[in-house]
């Protein structure tokens, strides 16, 4: 057999051979690291036999294949815990996730903090044991019984489930058995550090039909340095956590009267304006049009566009005058119908058509969280529509315009191209043009990109941008998505140069994305403590006295006036106290007014960056702010 490795190295065998087995052949050390291994593109366990010629990549840690399957086993190892301790829970799903892995468990009572750290020790201790991993298969009648005699009824329904012609495996590690596809380490002794984070509510399969079953996460990692990197990590994020100082800086507040429908507070919106003048000015200056569209259109519209087909449990429907009627979850049909409104010639492509478009999604309830996801709101969408030829220079053009953006913001990000996914529309040949469309463009402006296979949206493939933030998590916002099938099924035209008619190309494309999940990124992004050209409050004036109440005015009114968002804090309270606010409401600037600044019209200035900066001329302040507004500089 030819084995075909990375970069494109070949080993011969002369029998079949286990992943394990190969990874042994490159080396020892790989071989201690191996997670799980890629056969022929396809992820498999370290225990699978390759009897033929393939391409086998070894995956590690490193790898978010060889992460997955890790944190599988530690998951595996978290129920083998749960059943020494509390056997009476019944076992339900346990599946890595992005940053660590949870299990969902059926008991009595809710697992407390100190049973956590309980389970936790005694994970550890299943880790030492350095207990082998094996893997067996059971014909559908024996693995339902064998289930059956555990007294495991949610893995019988999950056995039961299964096509006919599943194949159904199990994993067991000493006094432990689960059902599980894989894959899994070897053994259990690779899994050395580990930490359970939390404990939450989850229903049976998602559904509020079903039972609330505990469910636990965690995290693990093969190195303690590792773990403890995450774990410092995660408490700075709970510092800048955007609900939290959401609520400390006034920004927004959620609801019980509208679960996942945020309400902007006066400083949110200035915040959400603020962005959004910024948003009108670069696409301005980019040829973009603004356009409004309705929130509500008719049913017919959506099957048009085949929303209905692929989104429809997303949507919000009514009914008015007799007729269905769907509350948009996206901005691009009213699109379409928009340049349905005039005829259009070759020589007025591309049209780039821009809207900050109000849409509802219906997101389950437990699915919901602070900015990040919400049931409402407002897409930073465009749609150009133009020639096939046209399309390597319309998309390179807006990869420059988001690659502006969050540079703006100090933002590092990294770029995927998603493919076709299996519920998709559209005949292939489309679909190759666009994927290569896309492909071109990234590579004619010299991007590094990787392929996230099967991603793309159901009616094109996509480009999307995944930025980086100040502690390193990553967030998917930006996407360009080219689609040749809505200008077909809205059966859009064009006049080209010899007179026949021919149908545009489309590009659908957001910046921000979401601009409440933006604005939620970017409080945690700066941890509330935005730069001056956005702070909701740019300077807070503080008089020392109420003796100084109307000059503390003067100065305000001339603050104002210079276009500066200034707040005067009058209150009767000592001005340490007002200064120490100011610093936990994080505005850029304070301006301290006493008897000393008063008689030589000056104001002491105080800096977020800088502290005491001493008695200055208020006119050097209000030049300095308008210079930090209009360069929109981050400092």
């Amino acid at each position: 057999m030819k084995i075909v490795l990375k970069d494109n190295v070949v080993k011969e065998f002369d029998q079949p051979v286990s992943v394990m087995e190969i990874a042994k052949s490159i080396s020892e050390g790989l071989a201690r690291n191996a997670c799980a291994g890629i056969v022929n593109g396809e992820v498999k366990d370290l225990r699978y036999v390759v009897d033929g010629d393939a391409e086998v990549s070894i995956c590690t840690f490193e790898d978010e294949e060889g992460k997955l399957a890790f944190r599988h086993t530690a998951s595996h190892i978290l129920a083998q815990a749960v059943k020494r301790l509390y056997p009476e829970a019944k076992l339900a799903i346990g599946p890595a996730i992005s940053d660590g892995f949870y299990y969902d468990f059926d008991r009595e009572k809710a697992f407390t903090q100190e049973e956590l750290e309980a389970l936790e020790a005694e994970m550890k201790k299943i880790a030492k044991e350095d207990i082998a991993i094996e893997r067996f298969e059971l014909p559908r009648a024996e693995a339902i019984k064998y289930m059956e005699d555990r007294e495991e009824p949610y893995k019988v329904e999950l056995i039961q489930d299964l096509p006919e012609d599943a194949v159904i495996s199990f994993y067991k590690q000493g006094d432990f058995t689960d059902l599980c596809a894989g894959p899994h380490l070897m053994s259990t002794k690779a899994v050395k550090a580990i930490k359970l984070t939390s404990v939450a509510g989850a229903y049976w399969r998602g559904s509020e039909k079903n039972k609330m079953l505990s469910r636990i996460y965690g995290t693990a990692y093969p190195k303690a340095s590792e773990l403890e990197a995450y774990l410092t990590m995660m408490e700075e994020a709970k510092k800048r956590d955007h609900r939290k100082l959401g609520k400390e800086l006034k920004l927004f507040a959620m609801m019980d009267e509208g679960p996942g429908f945020p309400f902007f507070l006066p400083n949110g919106m200035v915040l959400k304006n603020t962005l959004l003048d910024y948003w009108r000015q670069i696409h301005k200056e980019a040829g973009y049009v603004e356009v409004s569209t309705p929130i509500i259109l008719n049913r017919d519209l959506w099957y048009r566009s085949g929303h209905w087909e692929h989104y429809k449990d997303n949507m919000y429907t009514t009914v008015i005058d007799d007729e269905d009627y769907a509350v948009k979850p996206m901005n691009c049909p009213g699109g379409m119908l928009i340049y349905k409104q005039d005829m259009h010639s070759y020589r007025d492509l591309p049209i780039r058509m821009g809207e900050i478009g109000l849409v509802h999604r219906h997101e389950k309830s437990g699915a919901l969280h602070g900015l990040m996801r919400v049931r409402c709101f407002n897409q930073d969408d465009a749609h150009i529509f133009m020639t096939p030829e046209q399309i390597k220079d319309e998309i390179s053009g807006v990869i420059r315009l988001i690659d502006g953006v969050y540079k703006l913001f100090g933002f590092k990000y990294h770029i995927e191209l998603s493919t076709r996914p299996e519920d998709s529309m559209g005949s292939d040949e489309d679909w190759e043009i666009a994927t290569d469309g896309l492909r071109n463009a990234l590579e004619e402006n010299h991007i590094q990109y990787t392929v996230n296979e099967g991603d793309g949206a159901f009616y094109g493939p996509k480009i999307d941008f995944h930025l980086e933030d100040s502690i390193g998590r990553t967030w998917q916002c930006g996407t360009i998505q080219l689609d040749m099938q809505m200008p077909e099924r809205f059966e859009l035209e064009y006049t080209a140069a010899d007179g026949s008619k021919k149908r545009p190309v489309m590009i659908h494309r957001v910046c921000f994305g979401s601009i409440e999940r933006f604005i939620g990124i970017l409080i945690e992004h700066f941890a509330g403590q935005f730069p001056t050209w956005l702070a909701p409050v740019q300077v807070k004036v503080l008089p020392i006295s109420e003796k100084y109440a109307d000059y503390a005015k003067q100065v305000s009114d001339a603050l104002d006036a210079a276009g500066i968002r200034v707040q005067t804090d009058y209150r009767a309270e000592k001005i340490g106290y007002k200064i120490r606010e100011a610093r936990n409401e994080r505005v850029p600037y304070m301006i301290v007014v006493g008897e000393k600044d008063q008689e030589v019209n000056k104001v002491s200035l105080r800096s977020r960056k800088n502290g005491e900066e001493g008695q200055v001329d208020l006119a050097d302040v209000i030049a300095r702010i308008q210079k930090e507004t209009k360069e929109r500089s981050l400092d």
